[in-house]
Order: structure tokens, then sequence, then C-alpha cells
């Protein structure tokens, strides 16, 4: 399973793909190893086997300033996502590429591993085009000076990734509820023993929730609170939540409501 996700994601990398092939190819990698995760904490509480181990990554986020600490929070959205929390090393006006410091269980972790390159991808292509559309259409509507042009660039640009990452976050958690549905007493064939193994996997997923909340509280007992982007774009932040319900990403269940995550600053 692990080889045909990491094929799928040298797919969508490739540079020869059309955007709509590189979509698709994440797409199914990113439903493979959602699947995955949940078949096997099944298959470990029909064992009765020890929960998934707890560990921890960090990725390092290319950027700084404004445009870096969107894509920190974009990305902290999508690991929540998967379950995982986060603090962030280097997340100030210093010219230091951002550190996510991911705490979650191995198999959450080995997804977002070989995920994240590929969705921050998609992202990055989309908030550059779109908002060097958003520039070109309202250069059209009056005398802005370039400095001003460059200024709405990056307001809009910042609030789309931002955006993004909420709503892609919002489809992985309701497709992974989804499955846990399909994993419950009512989606299986009604015997005692799939009952049980549901059962028992429902019970394994609530408790990784815990377990990674208790080792993050561990590693990270005290933390600076995030402070938010000081400057806004409506229109750039609706765009971006826009093309994150719309990416491929194999989720085919529509976005109810947001959830919330836990981010903020390493000391």
């Amino acid at each position: 399973m692990v080889e045909r996700v990491r094929g799928l994601l040298r797919m969508a990398e490739d540079p020869s793909v059309t955007d709509a092939e590189s979509q698709a190819f994440t797409a199914k990698a990113a439903e493979l190893m959602t699947r995955h995760a949940i078949a096997e904490a099944e298959a470990r509480a029909e064992r009765g086997e020890e929960p998934d181990a707890i560990s921890r990554m960090d990725y390092t986020v290319a950027g700084v300033g404004g445009h870096g600490k969107a894509r920190v929070r974009a990305l902290a959205d999508i690991a929540a996502a998967y379950g995982c929390q986060s603090a962030v090393r280097g997340n100030n006006s210093e010219n230091t590429d951002r550190v996510i410091i991911l705490v979650g269980t191995v198999s959450a972790l080995d997804a977002l591993r070989m995920l994240m390159p590929s969705i921050s991808m998609q992202m990055e292509s989309s908030a550059k085009f779109m908002s060097s559309s958003h520039v070109a259409d309202i250069r059209e509507l009056r005398n802005y000076t370039r400095s001003e042009l460059e200024t709405e660039r990056k307001r809009y640009y910042r609030s789309f990734v931002r955006a993004y990452g909420r709503a892609v976050a919002e489809r992985i958690r309701e497709f992974r509820a989804r499955l846990q549905e399909m994993a419950a007493p009512g989606g299986s064939d009604g015997s005692s023993e799939s009952v049980d193994a549901a059962r028992g996997a429902e019970l394994v997923l609530l408790n990784d929730v815990n377990r990674v909340r208790e080792e993050f509280q561990k590693q990270f007992p005290q933390l600076r609170k995030h402070r938010p982007e000081r400057t806004h774009s409506a229109a750039g932040y609706r765009a971006g939540y826009r093309r994150g319900r719309q990416a491929e990403l194999g989720l085919d269940t529509p976005v109810s409501r947001g959830g919330t995550s836990t981010l903020a600053e390493g000391e």
C-alpha cells in the first residue's frame, strides 16, 4: 500500500502531467492512506493489540513573513484533521524557514509525511494563479500604484492559502468520520464479531485523540499564543475556500462545518 501511495505521489509531482491529473493522483493517495489507517485501527482492536504508537515529526515550511505564516496555518489545520497537534518553531519575522512540530499517531504522521508535499504543491499553484488573476482584474478598475497592487496581491495570497487549508482539513475530517461510520455497527454485516470489531476500532480512534493530546502537553507544557494575521482579504479567503473544497482529494463528501486545531508557537 505504501509503495502504491508513493508511486501515485511521484506521478502527481511529475511536471509533465496536467493540474487535473496531478490532483487525481494525490486524491487516490489520500484516500488509500485514510482507508488504511481506519482498517489498521479495526484490525488492532479485533486482535486486542495495543493502539498505534504516538510519535513526533518536524516538517519544514518554506517562506518567511506573512506567506510563511499562512502556509503554517494551512498545514497545521490539515494535520489537525488527521488527529495531530502542532507547535511552530521560528514563526517570527526573521529571514528563516519555519518548522511545524507535529505530534500524532505513527500512521497519521506517515500519511502526512507523504501527502503534505503534494497538497502543498496544489495549494501553492492555485494561490499563485488566483492572486495574479485578482491583481490583473483590479488593475483595470482604477489607477493603482505598483506598491498598492503588490500589497493587495500579498493579502489575497495569504488569505487564499489559509482558507484553502481550512477547506481541505474540513473535507479530510468529514471523510474520516464517514469511514468510521461505515465501520460502526450500523454499517457492518450485523454479526457479533463485526460489531465488536467496529466498536473496538471506534474506541481506539477516540483514545488516540486523548493520547495525542496528553503527549503534546508533556512535550510542550508552555506555548505562546499564535498571533493571527493582521492583514486579510475577504476575496482571497472566499476563493481559497472554494478551491479547497473543489480540490481533487478523493474525499467526495460535502463540507458541513469546520473544526478547530491547536496551533501555537514553540518557545
